[in-house]
């Protein structure tokens, strides 16, 4: 049923957001170089990506490999290369910078779905877009100095985010499983020849694994698993919700107060995405349907 599928992937979508909000508070525990951070992270992150599609299939999991075709593939090296780009922003630019970049993500799937797809996206879920990036905007301020090669770094990487969902709800036969752990794979692949040493403590070894197996495993599992339930703008617009998340987790385990733009910006993230799934809900429950825009010309949402 559509509506059970609709509610199935708010829910996955919804929680690889929190799962992937976690970054940068590993970031800040695990003390060692990005690409030791990034090969050990792509380790633990294939390995259990690996067990969640056994989990899931048993040994028909192997096949899916044979059967991953050119959209698999696709999927899998533009992750990584968007995973890379994303690490490597943050180094080169400002965090302000890379988060309001970030923000834009929405509106990008959303031109890529019209433009490969036809998938025309509703008002409701364009305007809510807009609110989102108005309160990353806020969130990050307009002012910051950043960098012209970091930043083109992260609106790369958000490009792959948006290529990534134009994929999963084109190519829902592909197995996005062995895609998402050939992906943690290559990323760590790529980032061996940049590491220090990749022999670390058993404290940071732990953490490490909890990256991989949270951050990258456990949220790219129920992105590729939940995006190809919902059309590519909407994935983007709960995705994120990420974005005010990331700050609560500070917080918590390091007592740093988010500033007043950070909790104002980061309210209008979560009203935007709240208000737009409760009004989609409320409306596929009047209506029977939750891919007609509100014009009724097409596989939008509302």
């Amino acid at each position: 049923m559509p509506d059970a599928d609709h509610r199935l992937g708010l829910a996955l979508v919804s929680a690889s957001a929190l799962a992937w909000s976690t970054a940068g508070l590993f970031t800040r525990f695990i003390e060692v170089d990005t690409g030791t951070m990034l090969v050990w992270r792509g380790v633990f992150g294939a390995l259990g990506i690996l067990a969640i599609a056994f989990a899931l299939q048993g040994r028909a999991a192997l096949h899916d490999f044979a059967r991953m075709g050119a959209p698999g593939w696709i999927f899998a090296i533009v992750s990584a290369l968007g995973m890379l780009c994303y690490i490597n922003a943050l180094r080169i630019t400002t965090v302000a910078h890379v988060s309001f970049i970030y923000a834009t993500v929405p509106l990008v799937a959303a031109a890529l779905a019209w433009l490969a797809i036809g998938e025309r996206p509703g008002r409701s879920a364009l305007v809510a877009s807009f609110v989102s990036l108005l309160g990353v905007g806020v969130i990050v301020g307009l002012g910051v100095e950043g960098n012209l090669f970091g930043d083109l770094l992260a609106f790369a990487m958000t490009l792959s985010l948006a290529v990534m969902m134009v994929i999963s709800r084109r190519f829902r036969g592909i197995p996005t499983l062995p895609a998402a752990s050939l992906s943690a794979i290559l990323s760590g692949m790529i980032a061996l020849p940049f590491a220090d040493n990749l022999v670390v403590s058993l404290p940071d070894l732990g953490l490490l694994a909890a990256f991989g197996l949270v951050n990258s495993a456990l949220g790219l599992a129920l992105f590729t698993l939940g995006a190809r339930l919902l059309p590519a703008i909407e994935t983007a617009l709960i995705a994120a919700v990420e974005t005010p998340l990331a700050p609560i987790w500070i917080w918590l385990f390091f007592a740093e107060i988010p500033s007043g733009a950070t909790l104002i910006g980061g309210a209008l993230v979560l009203v935007a995405v709240v208000g737009h799934i409760l009004r989609q809900n409320s409306k596929s429950e009047g209506e029977g349907t939750v891919f007609a825009d509100e014009g009724g010309n097409g596989p939008g949402l509302s």
